[in-house]
């Protein structure tokens, strides 16, 4: 099976975890992970004003490019560029108007979009493609013993036009952990706000947020926090350092992309994990399950 696959830009630097891991557990899969050619940043942020066409004219582009490569749809790991990409292509379906003037715009392109490629989640391929059945079939290293919490953060379930799984209790990825072998322990704020990009102008903000979410999966005796986004993987990891403050035996609670974990039972190569971009390194904790 091939696939096209959109990365997005994060995944080519900071969060090469992700991308690596993807790449690398979809081949154990029997999955040929196809990478776009000349994708640009998607914009990372949907515009909320609906005559703000300019700000569709990126992911609109890589909707082209997907074209062009012959396929009709291709998937995102990254659960900001899904959210951006998805509501994006669904305007132009839903607006003649603005999709002839986009296309205009972008008239130097060979190829005009008319709508006609699907945007999806790796999640949903996982589930509706894969089958977790399927998945669990493939595992060679059980997570046995490994409790989960999982961390959906805004862009997987919100707004409920893009969302995959229920908006308020999704539980999409713990079906998937539980495949793996690990256990999905309950998290009363997983699909709570991080606090975004409130990081760059008022990190305080942040640091409250991940204060709340990672107490929360403590509560809950959990030894990883998973996510699909590398801004909540950024804030959640790094910002652990201002928990410290408030809780001084707090040693910090390991953030991982739920592809990493994926590789780690299917038994990809340990390269593609790049743990050394981890604030707090997992490393300990899986050598002591012997998963490291």
């Amino acid at each position: 099976m091939k696939l096209a696959y959109y990365p997005g830009c994060t995944l080519k630097n900071h969060a090469r975890n992700f991308d690596d891991t993807t790449v690398a557990s979809m081949a154990r899969l029997g999955v040929e992970v196809r990478e776009l050619e000349r994708w640009n940043c998607c914009g990372t942020v949907h515009g909320l004003a609906s005559d703000n066409l300019m700000q569709r004219a990126a992911p609109v582009t890589n909707l082209i490019r997907v074209k062009e490569s012959g396929a009709g749809e291709f998937m995102t790991g990254c659960a900001m560029c899904y959210n951006t990409l998805k509501r994006a292509n669904q305007h132009m379906r839903k607006d003649a108007a603005a999709l002839a003037t986009l296309n205009d715009f972008l008239s130097l392109e060979e190829t005009q979009y008319a709508g006609d490629v699907d945007v999806f989640h790796l999640l949903e391929f996982l589930r509706d493609r894969v089958g977790f059945d399927k998945l669990a079939a493939a595992v060679t290293k059980p997570l046995k013993g490994l409790r989960v919490a999982c961390y959906y953060g805004c862009m997987l379930v919100r707004p409920r036009e893009v969302a995959f799984d229920d908006s308020e209790s999704p539980a999409i990825m713990e079906n998937l952990i539980a495949a793996l072998g690990a256990t999905p322990v309950p998290f009363a704020l997983k699909a709570e706000c991080c606090g975004a990009y409130h990081a760059v102008g008022r990190p305080e903000i942040v640091a409250d947020r991940t204060d709340k979410i990672m107490g929360s999966a403590l509560a809950h005796a959990a030894d990883i926090v998973i996510v699909s986004c590398p801004l909540c993987a950024h804030n959640l990891d790094h910002k652990q350092v201002e928990a410290k403050k408030h809780h001084p035996d707090f040693h910090g609670l390991p953030v991982l992309y739920f592809t990493q974990l994926m590789a780690i039972a299917l038994g990809c190569d340990d390269a593609a994990q790049h743990f050394e971009l981890h604030h707090v390194d997992p490393r300990p904790l899986l050598t002591d399950r012997g998963l490291a």
